[in-house]
């Protein structure tokens, strides 16, 4: 999937910042992608305590790596189990909300409001990679189920992401991913890895993605996508949704 440039785009966008406890560091460069499809999250405030950081790797347009570098640090905060302490149950219900908050009319307007318009195979033409503003962290939890309008039958963008985040707290470091970005942790110069890809060519994925009617073709999901799971890519989560309700 995707457009590629006859020559890479190989301007860089570079950011960093610290507080008295950590320091980031980031840059990103278009390639040769027609599109900058990718987007990054990097907050080291999410709360007193916490700080998180977030790579979004889109596939076949942008407005899905958007717009969960738009919110998926705030579902995290909004659920229960961060508010208990539990970060790894914060964050994978966060990443649950990302596809049931990019349907109806909210999802559909929050999505042409990010990406001007939704294709399932190009976006448009972006040179620099996206992240939130700070003010943006600060909008009202919404209830998006009850916004109705034109597109309140919308069922999710065609495009996806990868998600990759992790979420530091004190001492621990909590991970978790979607995709095939990937988080590694240095020690004493010796690179670990913290995540894991999430490919079609797996046993268990191959597994999980035949039994939901799915198959794979030259090491892509339905012949399409070379990576077994993601934020988004409704096309494909409804053609297995439609196998299993016959």
């Amino acid at each position: 999937m995707g457009v590629y440039l006859s020559t890479p785009k190989t301007d860089k966008v570079s950011e960093d910042g610290e507080n008295d406890k950590l320091k980031f560091g980031l840059s990103s460069m278009q390639g040769w992608r027609a599109t900058m499809e990718d987007a990054h999250s990097a907050l080291l405030d999410l709360d007193n305590d916490t700080a998180f950081f977030g790579v979004f790797d889109g596939h076949g347009g942008k407005v899905v790596a958007k717009f969960c570098a738009k919110y998926l640090h705030r579902e995290v905060l909004h659920t229960e189990a961060y508010a208990a302490g539990d970060l790894g149950a914060a964050v994978h219900r966060a990443y649950l909300r990302m596809d049931e908050m990019m349907r109806g009319q909210r999802g559909w307007r929050e999505l042409q409001a990010l990406g001007d318009k939704i294709n399932q195979f190009t976006g448009i033409i972006e040179g620099l990679i996206w992240s939130p503003k700070a003010s943006d962290s600060n909008d009202r939890h919404d209830d998006w189920a009850f916004e109705e309008g034109p597109h309140s039958d919308f069922t999710g963008p065609n495009c996806g992401s990868t998600a990759c985040v992790a979420l530091v707290r004190n001492r621990q470091l909590v991970v978790a991913n979607a995709g095939d970005s990937r988080c590694v942790i240095s020690r004493n110069g010796q690179a670990y890895n913290l995540s894991r890809d999430h490919k079609p060519e797996l046993e268990a994925e191959r597994e999980r993605i035949q039994s939901a009617g799915g198959y794979i073709k030259m090491g892509r999901v339905n012949g399409s996508l070379n990576l077994s799971r993601a934020i988004g890519i409704i096309f494909l989560l409804a053609s297995f949704c439609s196998y299993l309700s016959s």
